[in-house]
């Protein structure tokens, strides 16, 4: 069997000495009591890490949350946490509970095969015995006998240990669907149940890798999203992003996948796209949809203002990473924020 690949543990990620961390921690610190933001282990991880400025993507959705909100939220807290800081850790513990389900599951293939093999051979010892109706040797027949006993025993013995596994079967089918459950759980945003960030990044990297040819990227950004907050309070809010996950999830043609980017931004990844104007038809009619969303407030005989989004859409080119492709589609979508919103560049 293959040793597992070594992962990196959450401290190998801190190799900084004292005078090192001291540094960071003399940026991270400020820039914490600059956004208000409370002095907990989770924050000093970010931040610190922030201050190292070797994840690029984590700052700059650290960033995008500090500019766009008066808070610093507990949610994009844990998710970035998760993603940037213990995201291995999680991984590995994964892939302990999936090879501890496949240990079982070998051990009870092999002992139901053995138990067959015993069955066999017993029948076997029976024939000969039946076969032999004058001893060639005095003590051949005991021998049989004896050894027909002791496997008779071993069969014992085995049914046992089967029948043990088999009673543990409905744990381990319980173990591989909360397994199951957490996997999926991990890939998809908790509040949109679209994509999260990190699946997103996964799956269109492998989009770009095995066939990059006619794929495109739509982002989007709900406008004045902070208003939402402000005015109905965040509740609303969140609902005003459930109502976007479902609407994102019924929207997608086949094979596209749609993913909640960071705060009220969101990302669709279309495949087999011939033309840039096919995206942009597929953005419109998105955008379209968006306005036609009305959500009443709970407590309040009030409908929401109409919802609008601001939209940026780029077509794969030759060489294409997720950075460059993610880096066009937002530039394109900031464009359109700039050009007064509800539209797609």
């Amino acid at each position: 069997m293959s040793q597992p690949e070594k992962r990196t543990t959450a401290l190998a990620l801190y190799p900084e000495d004292i005078h090192e961390a001291a540094s960071l921690l003399k940026q991270a610190v400020p820039l914490m009591m600059r956004h208000n933001i409370a002095p907990n282990p989770v924050h000093y991880a970010l931040w610190y890490t922030y201050s190292k400025g070797q994840e690029p993507e984590l700052n700059r959705h650290l960033d995008r949350a500090v500019e766009d909100f008066d808070c610093f939220s507990a949610e994009s807290a844990t998710r970035l946490f998760r993603e940037y800081i213990i995201q291995d850790e999680l991984e590995e513990a994964r892939v302990g509970q999936q090879q501890a389900i496949d240990l079982v599951d070998g051990m009870e293939h092999t002992v139901s095969s053995n138990l067959e093999g015993n069955l066999n051979f017993q029948a076997s010892l029976g024939h000969c015995m039946e076969m032999l109706e004058a001893p060639v040797e005095e003590r051949l027949p005991s021998l049989l006998s004896e050894l027909q006993q002791s496997t008779q025993l071993m069969q014992e013995q085995q049914e046992l240990f089967l029948s043990q596994l088999h009673a543990a079967q409905g744990e381990i089918k319980n173990l591989r669907d909360k397994l199951e459950r957490a996997q999926l759980a991990a890939t998809l945003d908790g509040l949109t149940q679209v994509f999260n960030r990190d699946t997103f990044t996964r799956l269109l990297e492998q989009t770009l890798i095995n066939a990059p040819e006619r794929v495109a990227l739509v982002m989007l950004d709900i406008d004045h999203f902070k208003q939402f907050n402000d005015r109905y309070g965040h509740p609303l809010g969140d609902r005003v992003l459930q109502h976007v996950g479902q609407l994102l999830r019924n929207a997608l043609p086949p094979q596209a996948i749609a993913a909640r980017y960071g705060g009220e931004e969101f990302c669709v990844v279309l495949k087999d796209c011939s033309d840039i104007d096919s995206v942009y038809a597929f953005a419109e009619q998105l955008r379209l949809k968006f306005r036609s969303l009305r959500i009443k407030a709970r407590n309040m005989d009030e409908v929401l203002e109409t919802i609008t989004a601001s939209f940026g859409i780029a077509l794969v080119e030759q060489g294409d990473s997720v950075e460059s492709l993610v880096t066009r589609a937002d530039d394109a979508l900031y464009q359109a924020k700039r050009n007064g919103r509800n539209q797609v560049q």
